[in-house]
Parts: structure tokens; sequence; C-alpha cells
């Protein structure tokens, strides 16, 4: 299975995408680190992060294990690329959007933020409201995560995945 954890930058996915990934033993893409790691050998990245995941994915699906994307898949085209991925490999693909719609604490979390990967620079609010983010059309399930701790989104997660 391919479990696909897209949204905003801010909303969760990460801390999610890392308990998901020790609750299922999953294997686990952060596009931020393959992104970070190609900007760390001189490459001018746009795409280039995504199509290096989505290899690793199909690999890693071929086996037979379980893959958690954690992304901000902000375009039509990269959620049909991840659907792609799965549905080649012979695996059940599920797109979650996290959301926060609280927007006072989506903004607290984003400027809060610190890099976790040498390198990084994590995005500014402005960054966030301003950047390219298409409204999904694909199905996919809604997670809200304002005014919810880690325990109770990672519950309702894997009660959505049984």
């Amino acid at each position: 299975m391919l479990i696909v954890l897209g949204g905003l930058p801010g909303v969760g996915k990460t801390t999610l995408a890392r308990r998901l990934c020790q609750a299922l033993r999953a294997v686990y893409l952060r596009i931020d680190t393959v992104e970070q790691a190609l900007r760390n050998e001189g490459v001018k990245v746009w795409a280039e992060g995504y199509v290096v995941a989505y290899a690793v994915a199909a690999d890693n699906l071929r086996l037979g294990r379980v893959v958690v994307a954690d992304c901000v898949n902000p375009l039509a085209e990269t959620r049909e690329a991840w659907a792609g991925v799965a549905a080649a490999a012979g695996a059940r693909a599920v797109m979650f959007e996290l959301v926060c719609g609280d927007a006072a604490e989506h903004r607290r979390r984003v400027e809060s933020r610190v890099a976790d990967i040498p390198g990084h620079v994590v995005p500014s609010w402005s960054d966030v409201t301003t950047g390219d983010y298409a409204v999904w059309e694909t199905p996919c399930e809604v997670v809200e995560t304002a005014g919810r701790n880690e325990e109770e989104i990672l519950g309702d997660v894997l009660a959505r995945l049984a």
C-alpha cells in the first residue's frame, strides 16, 4: 500500500508520517529530504525530488512494503503520478490531504518550525499562503489537524486505513 500525506507546510504531515511509519513498520519517503540532498549536490530542484521518490516508492511497493510519502503534493500532476506509481506496482494508493482549518494555529506552526534537515530552509508564512497549491479534485481523505493531538490524528488515519 502507498499512503500519500499531502497538504500545505505546517499542517502536520511529517509528524504524522513518522508516527505512521513506526506503527505500520513502513518505508518513509520525505520529499524535503530528497530535495535537500539534491540541492546539496548542486541540482536546481523543480520536479526532480518527486521523480526520485516515485522510483524509490515503486521499488519498495514491488517488494510488498507499505510506503508512506510525506510531501506537499501541490498539483494534480503530482497526485496523479503517485496513483500511477501504486497502480504500476499493483498496490493500493490512499491519499490524505492534511489541513489546519485554524489559520492562527497554522501560522503559529509555520512560524515556529525549525529545520530538521541540514541546509533545509523552512518556508515562511508568506511562502505558504502564496505558493502553488491546487485544490484537490481527485478522491482523497481529508484530515483536520487543528485542535487535535498526535494520538488523535494517528488513530483517525489508522482507522481510515483499516
